[in-house]
């Protein structure tokens, strides 16, 4: 949590010195700045707080980097400062923001923090330029091109921002942290970057009556996005309910799977691995028990841990198979059938699979002692069995004690 202090106590002077100069000297182009701020409230009102969301506010997010990088409205120079921009914008995201702040769906303050560092940081780099006379007259390609190698560095500061707030609250490697951000820049946050350039200089050439039209894009976009998370969504469901089919057999306790992907998510994570790995472990997390449907007897307890390395081999095989019939991406398959490998020959992912079921089986209803006595049992056996750089990062997430694990129920 120690870089949270430094980032909300910076963000919130930054709005106070805006806020500040703002009300010394005025609000200029008062109708550029309520369109602008009825854009950015609007588009806080349509962002969504859904699992994995990466950009919540895009249209909110393009209206702010367009009011910042704005140079000119229809042809006259525009007359807002860096201040403005950052106090606009502001007041705009916290209107916008009532009712989810209301309801409490977001980390409010990471938001604004970041919209207030990102927008004054676009401001401050541009405004001064504007002035000068390559950049005077709003349009152009000198002006483009200023546009765009500001919306380049802007988007590295906002990633930094993204990853050092995530690092702080979660624990995370902050180095993982900020490859998902830069890669996340190739999808909607390649198009909020380049909506907020293109409005900025449509409405120094056509004023702005551009807002709306070059604003329906993005919409559309955020729209895809959407549907794609509730695919997304409903595609993890599908595989959640297929985990559970050893469970209601009989084969495995309740909860086992469920508890296996969430501490293997949290050990992925603090390994580094990026989002679509973690995807991979996450579903591979959750189906590694899914061989046993296709044994005659069930094992005791569900406990594959404990069985000959022969059998274990047996059913990993089983359950890839069984994961490939399923239409599951062939990487879930692959750690599924490889989590029984020897441990120098597995990927990764299987690695962390293997320690943590076996972690989890050997610590369920063993009284308060059992993790301790697990995680010693994992350690003994790391010059064979479980790779030594999993079962560590383990012990530093059940050290930090911050994971909530699913129950039995």
């Amino acid at each position: 949590m120690t870089a949270l202090r430094p980032i909300h106590a910076c963000a919130a002077l930054t709005a106070a010195a805006c806020l500040a100069v703002t009300l010394w000297t005025g609000l200029r182009d008062a109708r550029v700045a309520l369109a602008f701020g009825v854009l950015i409230a609007v588009g806080e009102l349509t962002r969504w707080s859904g699992p994995r969301v990466r950009q919540a506010a895009p249209l909110g997010t393009a209206g702010s980097l367009s009011y910042a990088l704005l140079g000119a409205d229809a042809g006259r120079p525009a007359g807002h400062g860096a201040a403005q921009v950052v106090t606009v914008v502001l007041a705009a995201s916290l209107l916008g923001g009532v009712p989810h702040i209301w309801c409490g769906r977001t980390p409010t303050l990471d938001h604004l923090a970041r919209r207030v560092l990102t927008v004054g940081f676009a401001a401050v780099c541009f405004q001064p330029l504007r002035h000068q006379h390559a950049f005077a007259d709003g349009s152009g390609p000198a002006h483009a091109l200023l546009l765009v190698v500001l919306l380049l560095l802007t988007a590295l500061c906002d990633a930094l921002l993204a990853a050092a707030l995530g690092h702080a609250r979660t624990g995370w490697p902050f180095g993982a942290l900020l490859r998902d951000e830069l890669r996340g820049l190739r999808g909607i946050g390649s198009a909020v970057c380049a909506t907020g350039a293109v409005m900025a200089l449509g409405v120094a050439v056509a004023g702005l009556w551009a807002l709306p039209v070059f604003c329906l894009p993005l919409l559309l976009a955020q729209l895809s996005v959407r549907r794609y998370a509730a695919v997304r969504a409903t595609y993890r469901q599908t595989i959640a309910s297929l985990a559970r089919a050893t469970e209601i057999a009989g084969y495995t306790p309740a909860g086992h799977a469920r508890r296996v992907a969430a501490l293997s998510l949290a050990v992925g994570r603090d390994l580094g691995l990026t989002r679509p790995e973690l995807a991979v472990l996450e579903y591979a997390a959750l189906m590694h028990d899914i061989g046993q449907l296709s044994l005659l007897d069930p094992v005791p307890a569900g406990a594959t841990a404990a069985l000959p390395v022969p059998e274990q081999r047996r059913i990993a095989l089983l359950g890839g198979a069984v994961v490939r019939q399923t239409g599951v991406a062939a990487a879930v398959a692959v750690v599924v059938e490889r989590q029984a490998d020897p441990c120098a020959e597995q990927p990764l992912a299987a690695r962390i699979v293997r320690a943590v079921n076996a972690f989890e089986e050997k610590s369920r209803d063993a009284g308060p002692d059992g993790p301790l006595r697990a995680l010693e049992e994992l350690r003994l056996a790391t010059a064979g069995d479980y790779a030594p750089e999993v079962v560590e990062s383990l012990a530093r997430v059940l050290a930090r004690g911050s994971l909530t694990l699913p129950t039995a129920g």
